[in-house]
């Protein structure tokens, strides 16, 4: 028996389309890079990231990148179950893996010399302001806010079975041919084979890095609470993230009910609160990590 193909199928479509705006619209410089308050989690941060920054220069998120990067292997699986049935479709679920290895790139490496949306001294990923005043490597700063934007990149992992690649010999083909001449390309993301064979975990979050983003996300001082995961670390409550140019200053504090500032309405939203659709999509994430690492973590 199969699903509604049909309707798949018309949800691709219109899928692309909105892929699509999102890469010409919100990654201006194209680097595999994404902007624009994404997810509603426009005020996590110490800007307001749905507005042009009120200091000039331009903001690279790396909650963006990462949803960009799960929007890959999303359209890739629909696109590689379309081709169980249509040849036609095979095309684009190589597309899709060469732009979801892109963006695996992007987020794990330097964006400009000296300035990368991870963080190896704080294991975790930030975003991004690019010539903003006072600013250094190459005019960007990273934004050390730790927040749900570190952790949304952990989203964008799927697990393949064996299968679709052995009735697509096309894209195994091309998938085979991507690790091994463009190594470059997988630095920083996982591809994680089971023992027998039988399914290949994808992620653009590697091993270590994952270990190092899960050991602060359930860290109770940080983000694990008895409700759920937190949108901002409980380390900001005693120390807040204060970003100074010129005359002007701004700050983040954690604050879990409503914000003691007038700041978007008097509303602290994500300086936080728990988001419940965010929690959600951790756990889905955990489970294909689970499925390929489980044994050693």
């Amino acid at each position: 028996e199969h699903g509604d193909l049909h309707f798949l199928e018309r949800c691709y479509h219109k899928l692309l389309l909105n892929f699509t705006w999102w890469v010409n619209r919100k990654d201006s410089h194209g680097h595999n890079v994404f902007e624009g308050g994404f997810l509603g989690l426009d005020n996590i941060s110490v800007f307001d990231r749905s507005q042009p920054l009120p200091t000039g220069g331009h903001l690279e998120q790396a909650d963006a990148t990462g949803w960009m990067g799960l929007f890959c292997l999303n359209m890739m699986a629909i696109g590689l179950e379309l081709a169980q049935h249509d040849s036609v479709y095979e095309h684009l679920g190589v597309k899709f893996f060469e732009h979801f290895m892109a963006i695996a790139h992007a987020i794990n490496t330097e964006i400009v010399p000296g300035a990368a949306l991870w963080d190896e001294r704080d294991g975790w990923y930030y975003d991004l302001a690019h010539g903003i005043s006072g600013s250094t490597s190459e005019h960007a700063k990273r934004i050390r806010v730790r927040s749900q934007v570190g952790l949304i990149p952990l989203f964008a992992s799927m697990v393949l079975d064996h299968n679709w690649f052995d009735h697509l010999p096309a894209f195994k083909a091309r998938y085979e041919w991507l690790l091994t001449k463009r190594p470059e390309l997988s630095c920083g993301m996982a591809c994680v084979w089971t023992s027998d064979g039988a399914r290949c975990m994808l992620s653009v979050v590697n091993y270590s890095r994952l270990v190092r983003v899960l050991s602060r996300m359930l860290d109770e001082n940080e983000f694990y609470s008895p409700y759920g995961i937190r949108a901002l670390s409980r380390s900001h409550l005693d120390e807040p993230y204060r970003l100074s140019l010129g005359a002007q200053e701004w700050m983040v504090r954690y604050e879990p009910a409503e914000s003691t500032k007038n700041l978007f309405g008097g509303n602290s939203h994500w300086r936080g609160p728990i988001w419940f659709p965010t929690n959600f999509m951790i756990i889905p994430a955990l489970r294909s990590y689970d499925r390929s690492f489980g044994n050693q973590y």
